[in-house]
């Protein structure tokens, strides 16, 4: 991605992010100050949460408002005026859903429903909506939740593809565990580092893509300069065994109490998939990226129960955590001291 293509779509814009006080929120935020936009909008329902970031990047350009995305009326009020969105508000966590997963449709599909037909009605250049591995052979109620949000998106952008007067780009991007984002395994084990526990892990074979966040940011860019109705965009990613991480962090933070398995809990998955055998076959391969078409039988019925396109027989293999990239304990290690959180975390025991 060339960095002055980037600053040229973003400078003089105005920029909506659902959901914008958390991990992602807080670091494209951080990116998006140096690139010149006229505003950026906050969009969530935690004040606490925007007092301190209010606090924290003190810039007069950005704009918070309370608001949900439940809330048809105020959505519609905050892209009123807005250039691009990046959806990025949801429940994610996965006992949250599973507990609680009539409010996990409500956030997650209803949610982004209500984002995306407030952006088509005020005429939006583009929304990206975030997504995860977890959409992609779904098991649980987030996964489920966020391929029905995929699916929206798709089904709303055909509308937009057939409606002249309708001019807004809906796409998404799909990645895997960013790393040390709230409520992920990094800060997990690195609490109970803190408190001299075992680390818990659930499977020693458990494989999980391994994300920076600038990289989830990178992707999001991508989309944003390349996004082309209904598309989704995959970045290709570099995975771990549960072991080799709770390996790579005892090493790193020299912790000798080391770890124990605990077995899966409801609704994991032993490994993840970035994108699907079926989506491979019509994938196309961007270098450091995957972008996937969408389906397009339209709204003909016909073409949709008797009809479909030929594809050529060849060996094609879904993108899973198992088969991509596998690090070892050193290059995992390696990646995560690119974290500032580890090496603010390192620095904060030598203190």
């Amino acid at each position: 991605m060339i960095a002055s293509e980037v600053k040229n779509a973003i400078k003089g814009r105005t920029i909506l992010i659902t959901g914008g006080t958390g991990s992602f929120g807080n670091t494209v935020v951080g990116k998006l100050l140096d690139l010149n936009p006229k505003r950026i909008v906050i969009f969530s329902r935690d004040e606490k949460k925007q007092h301190d970031m209010r606090n924290k990047f003190d810039n007069p350009i950005l704009r918070f408002v309370i608001g949900d995305v439940r809330d048809i009326e105020s959505v519609r009020k905050v892209t009123q005026g807005i250039d691009y969105v990046f959806h990025a508000a949801a429940l994610k966590q996965v006992p949250t859903c599973e507990f609680f997963p009539l409010e996990a449709i409500k956030t997650n599909v209803i949610g982004a429903y209500n984002v995306i037909s407030g952006a088509v009605e005020n005429k939006v250049k583009k929304v990206v909506v975030l997504s995860t591995d977890k959409a992609v052979y779904p098991i649980n109620t987030i996964g489920l939740s966020k391929a029905m949000m995929e699916k929206v998106m798709i089904a709303e952008s055909r509308d937009v593809a057939d409606n002249t007067k309708k001019s807004t780009v809906l796409c998404g991007v799909r990645y895997g565990n960013v790393l040390y984002t709230r409520g992920s395994v990094i800060p997990y084990f690195v609490s109970l580092i803190k408190q001299n526990k075992k680390l818990s892990v659930t499977s020693l074979g458990m494989t999980r893509f391994l994300l920076p966040l600038t990289d989830a940011v990178e992707l999001v860019f991508f989309a944003l300069l390349s996004g082309k109705n209904g598309y989704m965009y995959v970045r290709k990613s570099p995975a771990c065994t549960l072991e080799t991480l709770a390996k790579a962090l005892c090493e790193i933070f020299k912790y000798e109490k080391g770890y124990a398995e605990v077995g899966l809990r409801a609704g994991e998955k032993m490994h993840e998939t970035l994108v699907t055998q079926e989506e491979m076959l019509r994938s196309i391969d961007a270098g450091d990226y995957y972008k996937i078409p969408p389906e397009s039988q339209g709204l003909d019925y016909n073409k949709y129960f008797l009809k479909g396109n030929r594809t050529e027989e060849k060996r094609v293999k879904k993108l899973t955590s198992e088969n991509t990239t596998r690090l070892n304990v050193e290059q995992t290690i390696n990646l995560l001291m690119r974290l500032p959180e580890i090496k603010q975390e390192l620095k904060g025991l030598k203190d």
